[in-house]
């Protein structure tokens, strides 16, 4: 499940993001009359169907996944958290439905008609990240029902299910997170080709947009950020205190960048900061912060778990500090000169940003999951409880054809799209040594195809 899960979740930032980055670039090249803009958001159209493609593959494992791995969670509290992953299926047909018309959109409908008709394609988007982070924020703060002399669930308000005391701080964090991973990752593939010296204004305005999006929202995202671990302070005590490894409730806590906790408490490496964690979580020296032996040993997270989940939170805020020096670094440039800025060191390290963004989105993750541990439900349910029971032997044997299968599926997405880059790439390099500068808009998305430059007869069948 970690595996499939952390594979299937580096390409949700394209399946959310990439419609509403595609339709903006689409929405200026219309509204300036920009051919270079909307021959950036045609091709961005194609490599979202792709992308959307693959992540039918990755989801439809995982949705099987649900039932035959965690068979004692879907039974017992699948009538209860069960309605956001139904939300999220409507939304992925919707999705579906709106990609398939809006990539058979170009140049056979009116430029707006197609431009509106593809407008709610975000909206499905986010519907579907909306069923989702609605169940893992359920299982975080689990609400909405009444326990029977049996334990079993009954009385089930819907309402309250999905909108638990964690799914908006959640929410709101996830969208904003994987809007500004495919931001940057969509602008490093131009920054390689301004590096590479490709200078032209189809590069430019590749790079500008969706980088500019993603400057803007990671301030925003620094203080959801902190807006959510601040929530778990007061929602999830106990997962906060292994996200910042504290052993022992006390005032005065001090902040470890990274470090490695022990069984018997005690802590080695990491960087000390005095008092930095109860200022952090209550904004005093004198905030109480819950440790890990406020409860049970079987019913926190292992030393190791704590770990895991604390160096996962501290890249994930580490990477955040340094997006946001690099946004403000673009941002002052961009207000004081009109132009981006003019280092090579800016561009290599806009490259690096999308990678970076990705092993966020892993570690957010983590520090979800892991965190929680050992509840699968929190406080309700061990993982022990809701696991199959099936041989071990088996899974191993399906754990190996899942990973080949999942192989075998990247590879090919990679393939394809390193195959549409190098083709797009030949077409603009025939297209510089074809014709004059002002005539390179002749591929534009909407007007009549230009003619075939062959008057054989297979040119005029294509013509035709």
């Amino acid at each position: 499940m970690a595996f499939t899960l952390g594979t299937h979740i580096l390409l949700v930032p394209f399946g959310v993001a990439l419609p509403a980055i595609t339709l903006l670039m689409h929405y200026r090249g219309l509204r300036k009359g920009d051919a270079v803009a909307l021959l950036l958001a045609r091709r961005w159209s194609a490599v979202m169907a792709v992308q959307f493609a693959i992540g039918i593959v990755t989801g439809t494992v995982l949705s099987f996944e649900f039932g035959l791995l965690w068979p004692g969670l879907m039974g017992r509290w699948g009538d209860v958290f069960g309605l956001g992953f139904g939300v999220e299926a409507w939304a992925f047909f919707l999705e579906a439905i709106l990609i398939a018309i809006y990539l058979y959109g170009w140049r056979r409908l009116k430029p707006w008609t197609h431009f509106w008709l593809a407008a709610p394609l975000p909206l499905a988007a986010l519907m579907g990240a909306f069923g989702i982070v609605a169940a893992n924020a359920w299982m975080n703060t689990p609400r909405g029902f009444t326990l029977d002399p049996s334990g079993n669930p009954v009385d089930v308000d819907v309402r309250q299910a999905v909108f638990t005391p964690m799914f908006g701080p959640e929410y709101w964090h996830f969208v904003v997170g994987v809007i500004l991973t495919a931001g940057y990752v969509v602008a490093g593939v131009y920054a390689v080709g301004w590096l590479r010296g490709r200078r032209d204004r189809y590069h430019r305005l590749g790079f500008t947009v969706p980088f500019s999006v993603a400057a803007i929202l990671t301030p925003v995202q620094f203080v959801l950020g902190d807006s959510i671990a601040r929530s778990v302070f007061h929602k999830q005590p106990v997962k906060f205190a292994a996200t910042e490894i504290v052993w022992k409730t006390d005032t005065h806590v001090p902040e470890y960048l990274f470090g490695r906790l022990h069984p018997d408490g005690s802590i080695s490496g990491g960087i000390r900061i005095p008092q930095l964690d109860s200022i952090l979580a209550g904004f005093s020296p004198d905030t109480k912060v819950t440790g890990l032996t406020s409860v049970p040993v079987s019913d926190r997270p292992t030393a190791t778990q704590a770990t895991i989940a604390h160096w996962a939170f501290d890249i994930m805020v580490s990477i955040g500090s340094l997006l946001v020096l690099l946004a403000l670094w673009y941002g002052w440039c961009r207000l004081r000169r009109r132009d981006l800025p003019r280092s090579r060191w800016f561009f290599r390290c806009a490259a690096l940003a999308g990678a970076a963004c990705l092993l966020t989105v892993e570690c957010g993750w983590i520090t979800t999951e892991v965190g929680r541990q050992p509840w699968i439900v929190y406080q309700h349910m061990r993982v022990s409880e809701a696991v199959t029971d099936t041989r071990a032997g088996s899974l191993w044997a399906m754990f190996g054809i899942v990973v080949v299968v999942y192989v075998l599926v990247l590879g090919s997405f990679l393939t394809i799209l390193l195959k549409m880059s190098g083709r797009w790439r030949r077409a603009d390099e025939d297209a510089l040594v074809g014709a004059a500068a002002e005539d390179l808009e002749g591929d534009t998305p909407y007007g009549p195809r230009p003619r075939p430059l062959s008057t054989s007869g297979r040119g005029e069948g294509r013509d035709r």
